[in-house]
């Protein structure tokens, strides 16, 4: 085989190769970020001499770092036979939660859908006007129908299981929701994590497809505040 045309070959098995570890790296590298969760330490943790002593009154969203309303999704190459997950997150979040005794009588809760944002900048584009398509339906949100009954009166660093029955509104559709939460009052600030399985079609989603790569049936919306005295 002359010089020139094993050149030529090796040449081809290195574009091939680099072709190849760019599209796992853009494309199928898997390290979504985990799941919402109770944040544990900073703010969130923290209590003072000016805390309320109860977690009774009204409390609001209060917007910094790892207080956020996101997706999760199964992103789907070759058919079905790779899936990786992809999460986008919004920190545009405001709301409020009202505390009374051993009840969460009401919950209002708005996320600014035009702010989500992943590990993909492609990704988030097609979603402005595909999918959920956040430049005709800009906002999405919670609402509690019915009050939450917790398991007796809130204590400082207890945490708690519960479930939120409401309505949620997302790509102009309102449905009924149960979302499984976790919460805790720290005194100072009341720290909400969780979320819920949602069917794409329930919201007149229509899954965004290319071909590359086709987006699950269904996905899951996540929440992770941090609320402080209104």
């Amino acid at each position: 085989m002359q010089k020139s045309v094993k050149v030529a070959l090796v040449a081809v098995v290195v574009i091939i190769l680099i072709g190849g570890a760019g599209f796992y790296w853009f494309f199928l590298r898997d390290d979504a970020p985990k799941r919402a969760s109770l944040q544990t330490s900073g703010q969130a943790n923290q209590s003072s001499s000016d805390d309320p002593a109860s977690a009774d009154g009204t409390w609001k969203v209060q917007q910094a770092d790892g207080v956020f309303v996101g997706y999760r999704v199964q992103e789907l190459f070759g058919g079905d036979t790779i899936k990786v997950t992809a999460v986008g997150r919004t920190p545009g979040v405001d709301g409020t939660l009202t505390v009374a005794g051993t009840e969460i009588t009401a919950a209002d809760i708005t996320a600014d859908m035009t702010l989500l944002k992943s590990d993909k900048a492609p990704r988030d584009g097609q979603i402005k006007t595909r999918g959920i398509e956040t430049n005709n339906f800009p906002k999405a949100e919670f609402k509690l129908t019915q009050p939450i009954t917790l398991p007796g009166s809130p204590e400082k660093g207890k945490e708690v299981d519960v479930t939120a029955t409401g309505e949620l509104t997302l790509h102009g559709v309102t449905k009924t929701v149960e979302i499984p939460l976790k919460a805790v009052w720290n005194g100072g600030t009341i720290t909400v994590a969780g979320g819920a399985k949602v069917a794409f079609s329930d919201f007149d989603i229509e899954p965004p497809t290319n071909a590359i790569v086709s987006v699950d049936d269904n996905g899951e919306f996540e929440l992770q505040l941090t609320f402080v005295p209104a």
